[in-house]
């Protein structure tokens, strides 16, 4: 690649609400560097996630739910192209133990300075069998890949038979760097607003810098595509998983490849019903404790502190798990639990939609859901820095904007009669609640 090295990366993530789900992944490459400065890009990637920046991994899936997973790409000694992530699902996920150690701070002048163009998506025909490379077929990044669409066409066939109308439609493409994806989205139908499910697998090159600004904080999350259903007692779904991993250029000394999981299924309702809470918690606890006891309550710790609205002082929702930078596990061991994650999404949450989605409602309970849609569109535009930093950076606004509800409402100093539904919904999003 001439005087450009690489460090390449892949990503998987998945999310889901009732209208859109993403994956998304991407490599990235980086030009030479010092002995010296290759540990230190070794902390940084050891110390990280990629999940809030342009640069997504190899693999994105968008839709009612979300799936992004991330694979290592080996260079190629004939080219040098410089492929840039899509920006919807692609995100920085830090590690903020080995991150705060290394004095750079990003902001947002030398993130945008950094950033590499998204290359154009170019339009095809035919689906796959698979966006990786031919070299790329029997490791864990290509049974991600198949997990995670997969999972896709599963979620799409459960939104499909809970609409009983509406069809996704689909658009298959593909980038000249390599890799590609699979957008479906179901917009105004019978049950869903609005429903996105994307995978993508994407190559691209990136500069240190721009790699080291895309880092978030402790708390700095991706939020996922969304499914938005149209009934105002049907909850919104999110759900996101990823694999990502990193692979150095052999002649740069100490840099061995590197991996994490990460991921999360959420719920945001705009009314509470004790027994879907319940049983959307109670299907994530059953997948965590699967394989670790102490995941199901670390993990839903997480996901309340990360959809934290800042200037509301609330949770976008009622929460679920969330988790990041997992490579403290058996590789292995992690794929499985990712998969046992995805698996559980339509469980978790199909059987709420059958049950809320012909409930009859009055105006007063669709502008409640709005006002809470409201909150939905602040936290991914102010807070999500995979929405922030493609907006800055001239990433393809669909895919960025795709988790986006079709309508949402703000009222001046809008606030619920106290002991209301409403009021009980706020509520919880301001005192987050053990649900099992």
């Amino acid at each position: 690649m001439g005087k450009k090295q690489a460090l390449s990366h892949f990503l998987i993530s998945s999310l889901l609400s009732p209208a859109l789900l993403l994956l998304s992944c991407r490599p990235l490459y980086l030009p030479p560097v010092s002995a010296a400065a290759a540990a230190d890009r070794r902390r940084i990637v050891s110390s990280s996630s990629l999940k809030n920046s342009k640069m997504r991994p190899t693999a994105t899936l968008t839709a009612s739910s979300s799936l992004n997973y991330g694979f290592p790409i080996p260079p190629s000694s004939s080219t040098s192209f410089t492929p840039t992530p899509s920006p919807t699902n692609c995100y920085f996920h830090p590690c903020a133990k080995k991150f705060s150690s290394l004095r750079f701070k990003p902001n947002k002048r030398n993130i945008t300075r950094s950033a590499v163009s998204i290359e154009k998506e170019i339009p095809e025909t035919e689906r796959p069998i698979t966006f990786l490379r031919e070299s790329e077929g029997a490791d864990v990044r290509a049974r991600f890949e198949k997990m995670i669409r997969d999972a896709q066409d599963s979620v799409c066939a459960a939104i499909e038979a809970a609409d009983k109308g509406g069809k996704f439609k689909e658009d298959v493409w593909s980038r000249p760097g390599g890799g590609g994806g699979i957008s479906r989205v179901l917009q105004d139908g019978a049950v869903w607003e609005k429903a996105g499910v994307n995978v993508s697998v994407v190559y691209g090159v990136m500069p240190p810098e721009a790699y080291r600004a895309a880092k978030a904080a402790p708390a700095d999350q991706k939020p996922g595509p969304v499914l938005h259903p149209k009934n105002p007692f049907a909850p919104t779904l999110h759900f996101n998983y990823r694999y990502f991993e990193t692979d150095a250029p052999q002649d740069v000394p100490g840099a061995p490849r590197q991996w994490w999981f990460g991921g999360g299924t959420d719920l945001t309702p705009a009314y509470i019903f004790d027994e879907d809470v319940k049983h959307f918690h109670s299907t994530q606890k059953k997948a965590c404790d699967k394989f670790d006891p102490t995941f199901y309550p670390r993990f839903k710790k997480w996901c309340d502190d990360y959809f934290y609205i800042k200037h509301r002082g609330e949770r976008r929702g009622l929460g679920g798990i969330f988790f990041d930078d997992l490579n403290d596990y058996d590789q292995e061991m992690l794929l499985s639990f990712a998969t046992e994650c995805a698996n559980s999404v339509v469980p978790a949450y199909i059987p709420i939609i059958e049950k809320r989605k012909d409930t009859p409602f009055t105006d007063h309970h669709k502008a409640w859901q709005q006002l809470r849609r409201g909150r939905y569109v602040e936290f991914n535009l102010v807070y999500d820095r995979g929405t922030t930093f493609g907006l800055k950076t001239g990433g393809r606004i669909e895919s960025i904007l795709v988790s986006l509800p079709l309508s949402a409402r703000w009222e001046y100093d809008h606030k619920p009669e106290v002991g209301s539904e409403e009021w009980k919904l706020l509520d919880a999003c301001i005192n987050p609640k053990e649900w099992i």
